[in-house]
């Protein structure tokens, strides 16, 4: 019988919160039992494994990034709406790190199809894309650019691994000028079709 009040969006919020504490890599169900004050064994009423507990932080987290992201960029277009995205998300990535990290785990493409968070991040992602020009397959290679470029810098940054006297704020708004400039000026690939 499953403990009281202990349900499976409880625990995976206190994953979360445990993460942001000690890294997403550092999460046991083990921690997250003594945190609950009951043995591990209770948590199986609610989560299958470890994998299956970082899969679920993994959506908590890309929801809540998406839903950060989305009221950013609302009603923006162009460089505007590409500045609002990426500063959503480095804001996201710094202030919530152990859930940063979740969103940057390989997850089964079964569950990723019936994810709604993982949807939406997809529309609004192509959407802010396709206001470039941009079609398939530019659209995933923008994609990927965007992607690497935001998590490089933040990892980076939350780490302390720019040491140059030099604001990471400016530096990072340059970043996003040159991704407008690169995203404006694409030169575009025929399709494979």
């Amino acid at each position: 019988m499953p403990r009281a009040g202990l349900t499976a969006d409880r625990v995976v919020a206190a994953a979360a919160d445990l993460a942001d504490e000690v890294g997403f890599e550092n999460v046991s169900l083990s921690a997250l039992a003594r945190g609950f004050g009951v043995k591990d064994a209770s948590l199986y009423s609610h989560v299958r494994n470890l994998q299956d507990l970082r899969t679920r932080v993994a959506f908590l987290a890309g929801g809540e990034l998406i839903d950060r992201i989305a009221v950013a960029v609302e009603g923006r277009s162009g460089r505007d709406a590409l500045g609002a995205f990426a500063d959503a998300y480095r804001a996201y990535a710094l202030e919530h790190p152990g859930r940063y990290a979740a969103t940057q785990i390989r997850i089964d493409q079964a569950l990723v199809a019936d994810s709604p968070a993982l949807r939406r991040t997809a529309e609004i992602t192509y959407g802010l894309l396709r206001a470039y020009g941009l079609e398939e397959p530019d659209l995933t290679d923008a994609v990927r650019l965007l992607r690497s470029t935001f998590h490089g810098y933040c990892a980076l940054e939350s780490t302390g691994g720019f040491g140059a006297p030099r604001d990471v704020r400016r530096s990072w708004e340059r970043v996003v000028d040159a991704l407008h400039t690169a995203l404006t000026h694409w030169a575009r690939e025929a399709s494979d079709g």
